[in-house]
């Protein structure tokens, strides 16, 4: 079978962010504020898989809010080209919200989001030749995807849960999940029998995110975190995901050092083509992360 095609398939990934409200902050005095950030990172992590194939990348990321509890958030950061396939190498979140309750009691949140890869998307078949079992019925996948978001928190605790709207999520649908398992796998019939399932959609995809904040001292913050991404009709894809951050304020800068480790169903799906090689982007790693507000 020709499988050139679904080497180029990028790592799958979801949303590392919650396009909401940024954090509360009980120091604003004017009606409304927007807040201004760089950060670098040495690996551009979503839901534990990377987004920079185990390289660096930098984001900005641009916050208003307004009292009323309204509020926006833009991020804009560079992804691998070798993931996500004919696109510039940029990732955005776009997101509005609404958030109200007590930061120190219970608090809630309600957000809609767009993520978008401008350009890039990759071209798989949906289906096999029922005699020869060769690939057929190529279609493009794009990586955007539109999300609601429900959050719901008490004091340092956060519960977040977010459901894809869009029929693809971040790539996922029959030609690249099942065809990557035909291609990448010695044994072919779990793709097989992803196709046999028929021509299927990702959405109604659940991102189930759970996180603890613990202050250490005046600048210096401990987050745990776990996530779970359930993948409708493609358990494949499905992926739960740890991380253990030390978050430290120093020099007007916020620096971190984050444990990160995910746990995936289907490696393949997290393999990328690089050169002649493939390379894993769900590997465990220590994330670095700096980020300087104006």
């Amino acid at each position: 079978m020709r499988s050139h095609r679904l080497l180029s398939a990028p790592a799958i990934a979801a949303l590392g962010a919650l396009a909401m409200a940024p954090a509360w902050s009980q120091s604003d005095i004017s009606s409304s504020a927007l807040d201004t950030e760089v950060r670098l990172t040495t690996d551009q992590r979503s839901r534990g898989i990377s987004d920079s194939l185990n390289g660096p990348s930098a984001k900005l990321v641009l916050q208003w809010a307004h009292e009323s509890g309204f509020s926006a958030l833009a991020e804009i950061n560079s992804v691998s080209k070798k993931q996500f396939t004919g696109g510039n190498g940029v990732g955005m979140l776009l997101g509005l919200g609404y958030r109200w309750g007590d930061p120190e009691g219970w608090h809630y949140g309600l957000g809609l989001a767009a993520e978008l890869f401008p350009g890039a998307g990759v071209e798989a078949p949906h289906s096999l030749h029922p005699d020869t079992f060769e690939p057929q019925d190529l279609r493009r996948t794009r990586f955007n995807s539109t999300l609601a978001a429900l959050e719901v928190g008490w004091g340092n605790l956060d519960a977040r849960v977010v459901n894809v709207l869009s029929r693809d999520y971040r790539g996922l649908s029959t030609g690249t999940v099942c065809g990557s398992l035909v291609a990448l796998r010695a044994d072919p019939t779990a793709g097989l029998e992803c196709y046999g399932r028929g021509d299927r959609s990702a959405r109604g995809t659940w991102l189930l995110d759970l996180s603890y904040k613990m202050p250490i001292n005046a600048t210096t913050t401990l987050v745990a975190h776990v996530g779970h991404q359930q993948v409708r009709n493609f358990r494949e894809a499905n992926v739960t995901d740890y991380s253990l951050a030390v978050k430290h304020q120093r020099w007007g800068a916020e620096w971190t050092a984050e444990w990160v480790s995910p746990r995936t169903k289907a490696r393949e799906l997290y393999q990328v083509a690089d050169g002649a090689r493939l390379r894993a982007t769900d590997n465990n790693r220590v994330v670095l992360t700096v980020g300087y507000k104006f």
